[in-house]
C-alpha cells in the first residue's frame, strides 16, 4: 500500500525549516527538499523523527570528522 497523496501533501520536515517531502514508494522514504534527510516509512507510516533520519547537516559534519555539537 502506498501513502495517501492528500498526506504527502501535507507532511513536512521536522526540523525548523519544515520544507516539503519528496515520496520514494520504491524505496519507502522521504527526503526533505531542504537539508537531505531521509526518513524511513515503515508499515505505512511515516517516521518523521529527526534522531531516526539518514543524512542531512549531522551526517555531513560526520563525514568531514567535526560535530557542530
Amino acid at each position: 500500500m502506498a501513502l495517501d497523496p492528500q498526506l504527502l501533501e501535507i507532511l513536512a520536515c521536522p526540523d525548523t525549516h519544515h520544507a516539503p517531502l519528496d515520496y520514494d514508494a520504491q524505496a519507502q522514504t522521504l527526503t526533505c527538499t531542504e537539508c537531505g534527510r531521509v526518513f524511513e516509512v515503515r508499515d505505512d507510516v511515516p517516521v518523521l523523527l529527526l534522531d531516526e533520519a539518514r543524512g542531512g547537516p549531522a551526517a555531513a559534519d560526520d563525514a568531514r570528522g567535526g560535530s557542530s555539537r
